[in-house]
């Protein structure tokens, strides 16, 4: 028999290297090299796979918790949008009224370009007629000036700022200015700041917290919907609510969490920004929090919002709550329409 030469071995094991590569693929190996890089990705942004799921229902330890994330970080890289266009919204929320310039593509992706934030005094009577135009107007020509057409410049009412009495007069200047505002229940701000803030690959194993004013709004998804859950908001201390009675009614509602959703929440909301700013290195996206216990906020509002974040991750267990800087409920608002 004659010897193969250096050429006829060559072609031998590239043929057998190009039989094995196609059988892998055809059997599945493709997609769980995917899963798997996957899974390394979510692995990463918790901190790596010696990370422990805490036990359901476990009262959260601040020296452990502390222990877990101090001086860590959430390494997520939101996708960008590909030949985007500018769309803003306005919130009229129960402590301000806020706006948001994001350039999204037809696929939902999407990226914060401004945000402006002020104070509106809506639930406590105190905003007149004109400082309603006027921080109306002025919201409205900053969107116009920075190049968003006025057909996609939206308004939105949050469900805690359409309790006061005084969410008339915000109706009522925008009528007078031409614009429609679309008022939205506790149930369906929960869904949008799901929409804005999870990301795809943590929708079967994280949930959304979303901690305003007026209400807090805890969502999750299940059996593919959206479950969103209303309980007290960071300004319960003004209806002389007791912070016990609160971070009751707030424990037993999250206790409501599925427990495979409970290794990661990401919060959003004006106390989860205060106490993300005490943490936060450099201009980083997303921030994960410290331990309730870590913080020593003073005002009244603060303190309350504590009370809740303390109840939600003593219900759950949870020790890894990340801030994200850019969404809001209103952004998911956005992603909604067409």
């Amino acid at each position: 028999m004659k010897r193969l030469t250096v050429a006829g071995r060559l072609i031998i094991t590239a043929l057998v290297l190009a039989a094995l590569y196609f059988g892998f693929k055809y059997f599945g190996g493709q997609k769980a090299l995917e899963s798997m890089a996957d899974t390394a990705r979510i692995e990463s942004a918790e901190g790596g796979s010696e990370y422990k799921t805490p036990e359901p229902n476990s009262t959260s330890n601040p020296d452990n918790y502390a222990s877990d994330v101090a001086g860590s970080s959430f390494d997520y890289d939101a996708p960008e949008p590909v030949n985007g266009t500018l769309k803003g919204v306005v919130e009229l929320g129960a402590s301000g009224f806020n706006s948001f310039i994001i350039k999204v593509d037809p696929q939902k992706r999407w990226k914060l370009e401004k945000a402006e934030f002020g104070n509106s005094l809506v639930t406590e009577n105190m905003a007149t007629d004109d400082d309603v135009r006027m921080g109306l107007k002025r919201y409205i020509g900053s969107m116009l000036d920075y190049g968003v057409s006025g057909k996609n410049i939206h308004f939105v009412v949050s469900s805690g700022a359409a309790k006061a009495d005084v969410t008339s007069k915000i109706t009522g200047a925008l009528k007078s200015l031409g614009y429609t505002v679309n008022q939205v229940t506790p149930q369906q701000e929960g869904t949008l700041a799901l929409k804005s803030v999870l990301p795809e690959l943590y929708d079967q194993r994280a949930f959304v917290t979303d901690i305003g004013s007026g209400n807090t709004k805890i969502s999750w998804m299940e059996n593919g919907s959206v479950r969103a859950i209303e309980t007290y908001g960071a300004k319960y201390f003004q209806d002389n609510v007791q912070d016990s009675k609160v971070y009751n009614e707030v424990m037993a509602k999250a206790k409501q969490i599925p427990t495979d959703r409970r290794k990661t929440c990401f919060i959003i909301g004006g106390v989860p920004f205060e106490m993300a700013k005490e943490v936060r290195k450099g201009k980083e996206r997303y921030t994960v929090l410290s331990a309730p216990d870590a913080y020593k906020l003073e005002n009244a509002k603060s303190k309350a919002g504590i009370n809740i974040y303390k109840a939600i991750a003593d219900a759950t267990g949870t020790n890894q709550f990340v801030f994200d800087w850019d969404a809001n409920f209103t952004i998911g608002f956005l992603l909604g329409l067409p």
